[in-house]
């Protein structure tokens, strides 16, 4: 498949360049000039910026291949290593004691241990867990791998000192956390969860079940993490992550239960995961840059989203995101850029190709008239910019007659989208259709459905 990618783009670089060649100088174009000229001139795209769209689309894979190396598991770059397992340090595994204080301990072994660690968590066992934070720097690497499950509480007034966090990594360096499963008991926040229980009581924040702030250096991989409180993984002002092999569940209905959230975060590669959920499969939000999902199932939820971005009046910056291969099933929407009016700031060079779309309620959708709240949200000027957009090898059929909705704003027209080879069709196989407004694009290859090209 990769060599067949290879000379596909290689065929349509090599037209490219032939259109550069037999183009005349006094082309009739409005622009006149090249080929590419032409397409910068339609869509504001800056080719020189961000040539590589219509080059290799693996190349940036060099990147992350060169910190993939450091997160190799620290017992195969130590001579020694220790075993440290929370039984040691009175953790009793049977699903109703709390098991905290004990896992606190077994962290403070394994954070001042001067050689690799293997932190243990038991097979077969319900370590039962209240609000805990594992802190860094550690003086080696520490490889946490559980073979139980770890539960959390789901008595409210336990989380009074914090109910932004259920398991929190603050700081931790060359740290790998694999296996077994994580489970949020996220019932009764969401019962209480002011989307769902309209009351002056009800809940407007609830934990994330496992979040990793200022990390550096870091793998999480082959884990099941089910029914969060509300956000179930989250990268926090992280550097260099790999997150492999994750399976992320909970029912349709859960609110604000977004799968995987990487916010303020760099150098992060997702891949080989599996997401459904009652919100976002992939959030990615402002100050996030150089970030890949590759491999992603999809469905239940609200699909793969940038943003939103710029609530609030705030200026928001997010680049350099690739989404390459995902199979999205049944869900609100499909690849999403969402942005609120009254921002600032840019989500630029985003990449959205190979994916395929099942039953998609809007498949394609640029929304910089993103409004989450009761009131309506009044008309304002400023909007965070978004531009440099390729939509590339994206099949399949919508759940409803909008296919590609791109809703951008008046004062910040959307800038340098492209569309290559998009085959969207409604449910049934029937014609969908494109809804566009404030858009500069182009389309390479076959594009169905078509903006019209007035917008």
């Amino acid at each position: 498949m990769a060599l067949l990618q290879r000379i596909a783009y290689s065929v349509f670089s090599i037209m490219i360049i032939l259109a550069l060649f037999l183009l005349p100088s006094s082309s009739s174009s409005r622009v006149g000039g090249s080929f590419l000229d032409h397409i910068g001139e339609e869509t504001g795209y800056d080719f020189r910026a961000y040539p590589f769209y219509f080059g290799p689309i693996d190349g940036s894979d060099k990147f992350f291949n060169n910190f993939t190396n450091i997160l190799t598991r620290s017992n195969k770059l130590e001579r020694s290593v220790r075993i440290i397992n929370v039984d040691t340090f009175g953790a009793k595994g049977d699903g109703s004691t709390d098991d905290s204080q004990a896992f606190q301990k077994a962290w403070k072994a394994a954070c001042s241990s001067g050689v690799a660690v293997n932190f243990v968590v038991s097979k077969g066992k319900n370590y039962l867990l209240k609000p805990i934070t594992f802190f860094g720097p550690c003086k080696s690497g520490i490889t946490w791998q559980t073979y139980g499950t770890i539960e959390a509480s789901d008595t409210m007034s336990d989380y009074s000192k914090d109910m932004r966090h259920w398991i929190l990594f603050n700081g931790v360096q060359n740290l790998a956390v694999e296996g077994g499963i994580v489970n949020g008991n996220g019932q009764i926040w969401w019962q209480n969860s002011c989307k769902i229980k309209k009351s002056p009581k009800c809940n407007k924040h609830a934990p994330t079940a496992l979040t990793f702030y200022n990390c550096r250096n870091l793998r999480v991989e082959d884990m099941y993490i089910q029914d969060s409180q509300q956000i179930h993984l989250s990268f926090e002002k992280c550097i260099n992550v790999i997150a492999t092999n994750l399976h992320v569940t909970a029912p349709e209905k859960s609110p604000n239960t977004d799968g995987i959230h990487v916010t303020d975060s760099q150098n992060v590669q997702i891949s080989s995961s599996s997401i459904g959920t009652g919100d976002d499969c992939i959030s990615i939000v402002s100050g996030s840059k150089k970030i890949q999902a590759t491999d992603i199932t999809c469905g239940p939820g609200h699909g793969i989203s940038i943003g939103s971005l710029g609530a609030g009046n705030s200026e928001a910056h997010v680049s350099d995101i690739t989404i390459n291969g995902a199979k999205i099933s049944g869900t609100s929407n499909g690849v999403r850029i969402k942005t609120w009016q009254g921002g600032s700031g840019s989500a630029s060079n985003i990449k959205f190709h190979n994916i395929n779309m099942d039953n998609v309620e809007n498949p394609i959708i640029i929304d910089q008239n993103y409004c989450d709240q009761d009131e309506p949200c009044g008309k304002q000027k400023s909007a965070v910019q978004v531009k440099n957009v390729l939509y590339q090898n994206i099949k399949g059929t919508s759940a409803s007659d909008i296919a590609i909705n791109f809703d951008c704003s008046e004062s910040f027209p959307c800038q340098g989208i492209v569309l290559q080879n998009i085959e969207l069709v409604k449910e049934g196989g029937s014609s969908a259709k494109a809804q566009c407004s404030n858009i500069r694009w182009t389309n390479a290859g076959s594009v169905s459905p078509l903006c019209p090209k007035s917008n």
